[in-house]
């Protein structure tokens, strides 16, 4: 597996070890998710060689992050290897089972993580592959039963599309992915395409009154459930926005199994702890100031997470340190991620994580920073993470500290956290 330590590949890597599969990886660098797997006996080689295809290789899945000019992708194409990307993989070994494909711009993995928890504690044993570490299983992996799938699927390259659902929960439908969808249009096409392919005896858990869903859902075969319907109970999140991941996830355990009592599924929700960067309290630096980590990286998850933090914290002073994940989303939602961050009573942004794109010298942190301004925020760019931290460690007791990004910015939490 190429890209072993990508947080889908890594589960499915799990997965198939669970399946007394012979499973072994690569990844460029070493991360908490590399060594949780080593510590499950998946041996991980952190760099690429051509020499890390053993010579009896009879599958090799890569992530969708590594192109194909990587030397381990090309050497097995040499050796006549069968080849797969993730999710053809995980389309694969779901094809024959009962799929939940969980989709939608946001919520997408607290949502899997509260129905793979709602299924486990009512003894229905799924097989869960959520697209981050859930506290409660202390793993992006639950193993179950092998013809139970609840899978984390993203609408990016329309990977989604290479799933067979029998249920497909949308949360929601938001441009984002700018660099693969050059509109609002052409993303609601790929929901289209994928709430077409649900069997007219599966079923469509979302909102249908949404009018970006609605086009989405127009020419279903399959019957739509409303889940803003659902009543849920106190939850350890916060936010409005947690409170609808809990809503879908209810009434897709009730479409999975509508036999399950309510009290159950309320009790299994408010025991729910949470995901790995949502969220995520790390502790206090010196001075007391509270910390907390988010995978927030669109302008939407950036608002509703300042709004959840002021609602539980509203005499706390919110500073956001944000890491801007791709050049072309950065760029493509400039006013919006400009007005998100105007939210805080301070942003701090650190300059564009690239990932899998070439720099695009026409935006920069510095201009977000500068259209934020323009809005009446404080917001200011530094040129590293080491500026942020030691800017982050002058805050005072009464503020609330969120690092947020796809980036490595949940390095700085750690780093000012104790």
């Amino acid at each position: 597996m190429v890209g072993i330590g990508g947080i889908g590949m890594s589960a499915l890597a799990q997965l198939l070890k669970h399946q007394n599969k012979r499973v072994g990886g690569t990844d460029r660098e070493e991360s908490p998710v590399t060594t949780m797997l080593a510590q499950k006996g998946i041996p991980v080689v952190i760099g690429h060689d051509q020499c890390n295809i053993p010579a009896d290789t009879e599958l090799l899945i890569y992530s969708d992050a590594v192109p194909e000019t990587n030397v381990e992708r090309v050497r097995a194409k040499e050796m006549r290897i069968p080849n797969l990307s993730y999710f053809e993989a995980l389309g694969e070994v779901s094809r024959d089972a009962r799929t939940i494909a969980v989709s939608g711009t946001h919520g997408k993995t607290t949502t899997t993580g509260m129905l793979a928890k709602i299924l486990r504690d009512t003894d229905k044993e799924p097989t869960a592959i959520v697209g981050s570490i859930v506290q409660d299983f202390e793993s992006n992996f639950l193993a179950g039963r092998e013809d139970l799938f609840i899978i984390e699927a993203c609408e990016y390259r329309d990977h989604l599309l290479k799933l067979a659902p029998q249920i497909l929960v949308i949360t929601n439908i938001e441009l984002d992915h700018t660099d693969y969808f050059p509109n609002l249009e052409a993303l609601q096409a790929t929901f289209r395409k994928a709430a077409r392919r649900v069997p007219a005896n599966g079923v469509i858990v979302t909102n249908p009154y949404d009018p970006v869903i609605a086009g989405a859902i127009s020419e279903a075969m399959a019957p739509i459930i409303d889940y803003t319907t659902q009543t849920v109970p106190a939850l350890k999140q916060l936010g409005e926005f947690n409170r609808a991941n809990a809503r879908a996830a209810k009434a897709a355990a009730r479409a999975a199994f509508p036999h399950l009592q309510e009290e159950y599924i309320d009790r299994a929700l408010m025991n729910f702890k949470g995901s790995w960067r949502r969220f995520e309290y790390k502790g206090e630096t010196p001075s007391g100031a509270l910390v907390f980590d988010d995978y927030a990286h669109h302008p939407t998850a950036i608002r509703v997470t300042v709004e959840a933090a002021r609602e539980e914290y509203p005499d706390k002073k919110i500073v956001v340190a944000f890491h801007p994940h791709l050049y072309s989303r950065t760029k493509s939602l400039l006013q919006e991620f400009a007005a998100s961050l105007a939210t805080a009573d301070f942003a701090l942004v650190a300059p564009i994580y690239a990932a899998r794109e070439e720099p695009d010298p026409s935006v920069s942190n510095h201009v977000l920073a500068e259209a934020s301004r323009k809005l009446g925020a404080r917001a200011e760019a530094f040129d590293s993470l080491d500026e942020i931290r030691e800017r982050l460690l002058e805050e005072p007791e009464n503020a609330l500290i969120i690092t947020m990004g796809a980036g490595d910015i949940y390095k700085v939490a750690e780093q000012i956290a104790d």
